[in-house]
């Protein structure tokens, strides 16, 4: 092994990303060193680096969505070897807070975001600790590995956790790119009924209910109510997820529930929505609810469910670019050029 990798590597101050050679992090303590094999290209990147979200550190390499091989042992590991096949969690604990000194670290309230607090994997390497790792099956690829760490997990945690979708319950899902894509098949395998896709691209739309939409309606249609009422036995939706983020979205979605009805926001923008009335809100009982991430357990139960073919990521792979041309890969994600669900780097 060489002393030296190339990264990528974004500069707050300037908001720019460069490829740069640096030297080979050394694991620690409970780490190891993972030789990546594919890391995604995430929208949350691409808020790093318009500013939308805060810099947390001047310089970081980006990129939380990785998979790879454990490439070498920290001091004190167990449980895993050279060579392993494994999917590094997108976050840390902080080990100082009340939670975590309690022992509670799945529920840390300082959660450490990997490339946004510490370095991520748009890199040769990275240093991951070795207790938020999720072993890999034989039988499911690196490629869909990778995403499982936030581009699936998150959509999990978010009908799953905090939507808590129940059997039988209508879904409408705003925005089906890459985290509404997943949303809409985690909503369908879980049960949910029916299940609507709303985007204004009728390509996407057209490919959500080929992955599992039971409709698909133009979000721009002035008739939208009615028709998520006709599609749903005359009732608005149960629960709404907004996967983009925008005011119209967000107040969209939470027009289109029921009496009682969930609003998820997952998608994320520097816009500010409102949810009208605060008398009309809380006489219809309805609640908004923010989402971010996942818990650690979820990659696992994720790669269970891939390994035994009851979820298909077939299609969730978009395009591969080389770590040399990451900046083309942003600007493909950035633009939906060719309405990608994920696109992965491939140092």
């Amino acid at each position: 092994m060489t002393s030296t990798m190339r990264a990528e590597r974004f500069y707050a101050e300037t908001k720019t990303v460069a490829l740069e050679d640096i030297p080979i992090p050394e694991p620690g303590s409970g780490e190891v060193l993972v030789k990546v094999a594919f890391c995604g290209i995430c929208h949350s990147d691409l808020s790093l680096i318009n500013g939308t979200f805060p810099a947390r550190v001047p310089v970081v390499t980006q990129g939380h969505e990785a998979s790879g091989t454990i490439a070498k042992l920290g001091p004190d590991v167990t449980g895993w070897a050279e060579g392993d096949r494994v999917v590094v969690a997108a976050g840390r604990p902080c080990q100082a807070c009340a939670n975590c000194r309690r022992g509670d670290t799945a529920n840390c309230l300082r959660i450490q975001l990997m490339a946004f607090a510490y370095d991520g994997a748009w890199a040769e390497y990275t240093v991951a600790q070795a207790a938020g790792l999720t072993r890999v099956p034989d039988n499911v690829s690196l490629e869909q590995a990778a995403i499982l760490a936030d581009a699936v997990s998150t959509p999990y945690g978010a009908v799953v956790r905090t939507g808590k979708v129940a059997v039988g319950e209508s879904v409408g899902v705003w925005g089906v790119g890459g985290v509404g894509t997943h949303i809409v098949q985690l909503a369908r395998l879980i049960g949910a009924a029916p299940v609507i896709a709303l985007d204004i691209n009728p390509a996407v739309r057209e490919r959500a209910v080929e992955l599992g939409a039971d409709y698909a309606f133009d979000s721009r249609d002035d008739d939208l109510r009615d028709r998520i009422a006709e599609a749903n036995g005359g009732r608005k939706l149960d629960v709404a997820f907004d996967a983009v983020g925008l005011k119209v979205t967000f107040e969209q979605a939470l027009d289109c529930l029921r009496p009682g009805g969930r609003l998820v926001s997952v998608g994320m923008s520097a816009e500010s929505p409102t949810i009208g009335p605060t008398a009309m809100f809380g006489l219809a009982h309805k609640q908004v609810l923010g989402h971010l991430g996942y818990q650690n357990v979820d990659i696992e139960t994720l790669a269970k469910l891939v390994s035994l073919g009851r979820l298909n990521l077939s299609r969730s792979i978009s395009k591969v670019v080389a770590l040399e041309d990451v900046a083309a890969g942003i600007e493909m994600l950035e633009h939906a050029q060719g309405n990608p669900i994920r696109i992965l780097v491939k140092p």
